[in-house]
């Protein structure tokens, strides 16, 4: 799978507080969380932010608590996904449960800056900026775990793998 899209930067460190701002977690509707998406990091994101945009970060992308909101705002908000030099072990994980696409690529995610154009081949893990020419390497998504995106997330997953099962 292959995506191209607007780049929005943000820094290191950026905690789901700042993905999505806790005042808005008295709902989990898909629609409503997106709107708030990134709020608290930049509140012109949802109005700059197009469907198949990306968001390249710093470090330690997703930290602070473990709420599934965050990846759940960034989904609904359709960006193609998120690529960081590195994510908070727990985000990386409620991401793909979630459905959410995401890279660690540290050399892509400190040279790749606002409003560059990429391209993403989730199958090889290239990241191209199309602004620039310039290539990087980052680790492929397993099958497995592309499977999991496919399906929209792991809950999506298991319901289809249990539907498949014979009565």
């Amino acid at each position: 799978m292959e995506l191209k899209g607007k780049v929005h930067k943000f820094g290191d460190d950026i905690n789901t507080d700042e993905i999505l701002p806790a005042r808005y977690l008295n709902t989990s509707d898909p629609g409503e969380l997106a709107k708030h998406a990134m709020e608290d990091a930049d509140p012109e994101f949802v109005k700059k932010a197009q469907p198949g945009d990306f968001i390249v970060a710093g470090k330690n992308f997703g930290c602070g608590s473990s709420r599934e909101h965050a990846p759940v705002a960034l989904k609904a908000a359709k960006l193609a996904g998120v690529i960081a030099v590195s994510f908070a072990r727990i985000f990386y994980r409620n991401a793909f449960n979630m459905g959410l696409t995401i890279l660690e690529a540290p050399d892509a995610a400190k040279e790749i800056e606002r409003g560059q154009e990429i391209s993403v081949n989730f199958d090889t893990g290239e990241i191209t900026n199309l602004t620039t020419g310039k290539k990087y390497a980052s680790q492929p998504i397993p099958p497995f775990m592309q499977e999991l995106l496919a399906d929209g997330g792991l809950i999506a997953h298991i319901k289809k793998h249990l539907e498949a099962i014979p009565a």
